[in-house]
C-alpha cells in the first residue's frame, strides 16, 4: 500500500479524529496527551496522563477519551509496545476534553463501585449517547475481565451492556445503528450484537448476547476498528500488521503496513477516502487512499 507519512516522532498514538480545517486529533498513548496533527507539525492540546487510547468528538463538540489509566512499556524489536498496568496506575476513566482550552474533566472512573479497568475505545451514535470498550487491565500475576459499556455525556448514565469478555477493544456501529461491533483482541474475534434501542442489546443464548462476525486464522491480534459507508469492518491488526477488512458475512481481506502494532483507522476527505492510520509501534500517522468511502461519524 502507499502512503504519505503525515507525522512521526509520536509516542505510541491512536484514536485519530479528522477535524473539518484538515488537522488530526489523536491520542499518544505513552505520551498521556491529546495532541494535534497539522501542517508537518504536533501541538499538545491537553495533558490527561495515565493511558489515553480511544476518542470521539460528542454532540457538544468536545472529545471524549477513553483513557486506560497507563502502561508500562518495553521496546522489541525496534517496536514500541505496551505490556502491563505502569507502576503508578489507579484506575481507567472516560474524560471530556475542551478543545478551546485543552481543560479536562473525568465523567467516569466508577461502575458499581468497581474502578474501571482500561477503557479502549468509544463511538457515538445518533441519540449522542456512546458506546465504549474495556479491555480491563493486564498485571504481573492476573488481569481483568472486559466488557462492552454503553453512556451518556452528561455524568448520568452508564451500564455494562455486555459482560464478561476476554479483551474488547475496537468498537463501532453499523451504518443503520442496528448492530455494534467489537473486536476482541486476545481471542482475534469480530463480534458483532444486535441493538433493540440506543444502549440495549438484543437477548442471547446462554447469557451470550452477541454473535461471531469472524474469528481470524493463525496468530493476529485484533485492535481499533472503523466502519465503511456500504457497512464492512475496517479492523486495525497486530503482529500481521496492517488492516483487516470484513464483510458482516465473515469474509475478510487483509492490507499490510509495515508495522506490527497497527493500532487504528479513520476516514475523512471530501469523499471519505481519505484513511488516516496509526503506526503505533513505529511512532507514525499516515495517510493513504482507500478503494471505499468510510462510514461518516455522527459528530
Amino acid at each position: 500500500m502507499d502512503f504519505e507519512v503525515i507525522a512521526e516522532g509520536l509516542q505510541f498514538p491512536e484514536g485519530p479524529i479528522v477535524m473539518p480545517d484538515g488537522s488530526i486529533v489523536l491520542v499518544e498513548i505513552a505520551r498521556g496527551t491529546l495532541s494535534r496533527v497539522w501542517n508537518g507539525r504536533t501541538e499538545v492540546i491537553a495533558n490527561l496522563g495515565g493511558g489515553p487510547n480511544g476518542a470521539a468528538i460528542g454532540p457538544d463538540g468536545a472529545v471524549y477519551v477513553c483513557n486506560n489509566g497507563g502502561f508500562e512499556w518495553r521496546e522489541i524489536s525496534g517496536f514500541l509496545v505496551p505490556v502491563r498496568a505502569a507502576a503508578d496506575y489507579t484506575t481507567g476513566r472516560i474524560e471530556r476534553v475542551d478543545l478551546a482550552t485543552g481543560r479536562f474533566e473525568r465523567i467516569y472512573e466508577k461502575f458499581d463501585g468497581e474502578r474501571l479497568g482500561g477503557p479502549n475505545d468509544i463511538v457515538f451514535d445518533r441519540t449522542g449517547g456512546f458506546w465504549f470498550t474495556d479491555i480491563g487491565k493486564t498485571f504481573a500475576r492476573h488481569r481483568d475481565h472486559s466488557g462492552l459499556f454503553y453512556a451518556h455525556t452528561d455524568g448520568s448514565h452508564l451500564h455494562r451492556a455486555s459482560y464478561p469478555a476476554v479483551s474488547y477493544n475496537g468498537v463501532g456501529l453499523s451504518p443503520d445503528e442496528k448492530v455494534v461491533y467489537c473486536n476482541d483482541t486476545e481471542t482475534q474475534k469480530l463480534w458483532a450484537f444486535d441493538i433493540t434501542e440506543p444502549g440495549k442489546l438484543a437477548p442471547g443464548t446462554f447469557g451470550q448476547r452477541g454473535r461471531v462476525v469472524c474469528t481470524l486464522p493463525g496468530h493476529q491480534l485484533l485492535d481499533s476498528l472503523a466502519v465503511e459507508e456500504n457497512g464492512n469492518v475496517c479492523a486495525a491488526t497486530l503482529l500481521n500488521g496492517g488492516i483487516t477488512v470484513f464483510k458482516p458475512d465473515g469474509s475478510f481481506e487483509h492490507v499490510a503496513l509495515p508495522d506490527p502494532m497497527t493500532t487504528n483507522i479513520c476516514f475523512g476527505g471530501a469523499d471519505m477516502r481519505d484513511a488516516y492510520i496509526t503506526l503505533s509501534g513505529t511512532g507514525k500517522l499516515v495517510k493513504t487512499r482507500w478503494p471505499r468511502p468510510g462510514l461518516k461519524l455522527n459528530f
